[in-house]
């Protein structure tokens, strides 16, 4: 009878000390996605947010390169288009989120000299 009561008195120890070792177990995961998060998730999130400015931000007669290297000046702006002056008389369509970059006004007259 004495061993028995022994017995039943450790058994919540055990069951706290279980518990305690789950937590313990999930601390690292837990670690690595707040590392995760602070070291991808969040820098992404600020690059995308930028970019949506930049391209909400566009205007008629802006210098833009695309993503793929074309560079010229913004003739016309739709919802999901621009149209692109990349040489004189010649004019193309692109999507507005195909914008890589906003040059400073006067670069292209630069480099045609």
């Amino acid at each position: 009878m004495l061993i028995s009561n022994a017995y039943a008195q450790t058994a919540p120890a055990a069951e706290a000390a279980g518990g305690a070792s789950m937590l313990t177990g999930m601390l690292p995961l837990v670690l690595m996605f707040v590392v995760l998060y602070f070291i991808m998730i969040r820098p992404q999130m600020k690059r995308q947010k930028e970019h949506r400015a930049m391209i909400d931000a566009l205007a008629k007669g802006d210098e833009i390169v695309t993503a793929g290297g074309i560079v010229g000046k913004v003739n016309k702006i739709s919802d999901q288009w621009l149209h692109l002056e990349i040489a004189p008389g010649v004019e193309i369509q692109v999507q507005r989120s195909s914008v890589g970059q906003v040059l400073p006004k006067g670069t292209l007259d630069k480099n045609a000299a």
